[in-house]
């Protein structure tokens, strides 16, 4: 194969059978469970990076079920989103996410940054609870639960809150491990959103310390608000808009 051969092929690792295919990457009967929480303020500014702001002491603990996903086939994630500001905009910083299949895990890393590590979350309804665990090994490191559709939410109000930005910091290391070889912050949105449903109820969460797995370290101060969404949508490819190593784009 030739150099020119290389370049013409290359699209992800490895080179002659890619991990995943290229997008766009369309997700349907996407269903969200998240917890919004209350947890301290220092704890938050030591994890988030600048030029990313942190306004208040909140944290989105999610748990997505994605059954039919291009590509990625059948898999469940979780994980800790904090809200935060850039440039005068509002939207969310992904600090951790725990998911159960492969492929998404190197296609996520690869292509926009997420942080995202093998654990086994799961997401069930049981009787009249809507419940989410993480584990990591034999350790249960988080719990939620939520009253399964207690109250509709209005649809407008939920597609405005998943049309906001989100965050990432991508990182590449150099061969030498002397640092990275690639540090940005990428920008991405959810697209071509249809909700099917949005609910709201009561709500608990608990996170557990794990050494290789810190959500702990964001504590559960207070459990403010969870919501149920169940939606349509396309994950938007990223753009690179700070580059820790060079000049901002």
């Amino acid at each position: 194969m030739t150099p020119a051969d290389v370049v013409k092929n290359a699209f992800a690792m490895p080179l002659t059978s890619p991990s995943y295919p290229k997008g766009p990457y369309r997700f349907v009967n996407r269903e969200f469970f998240i917890v919004t929480y209350r947890t301290d303020m220092e704890a938050l500014r030591a994890v988030v990076p600048e030029p990313l702001q942190v306004t208040e002491p909140i944290v989105k603990y999610e748990f997505i079920r994605m059954p039919d996903s291009t590509g990625f086939g059948d898999y469940t994630e979780t994980g800790q989103v904090i809200p935060v500001e850039y440039q005068g905009r509002k939207g969310g910083y992904v600090h951790a996410m725990f998911l159960n299949d492969d492929s998404p895990i190197a296609g996520g890393r690869e292509i926009w940054g997420f942080p995202k590590k093998l654990a086994e979350p799961r997401m069930r309804v049981e009787k009249d609870t809507l419940v989410g665990t993480l584990d990591v090994g034999s350790v249960q490191v988080a719990s939620a639960t939520m009253g399964y559709k207690h109250r509709a939410l209005d649809h407008t109000s939920v597609a405005k809150a998943l049309a906001a930005p989100s965050w990432l910091l991508k990182i590449i290391p150099h061969v030498d491990c002397c640092g990275p070889r690639i540090c940005e912050l990428v920008e991405y949105y959810l697209e071509d959103v249809t909700i099917k449903g949005a609910w709201e109820g009561p709500a608990g969460l608990e996170l557990h310390d794990h050494a290789l797995a810190p959500l702990s370290d964001l504590p559960v101060r207070e459990v403010l608000s969870a919501t149920h969404i169940l939606t349509d949508l396309t994950l938007g490819l990223g753009k690179v808009v700070h580059d820790y190593l060079g000049k901002s784009e």
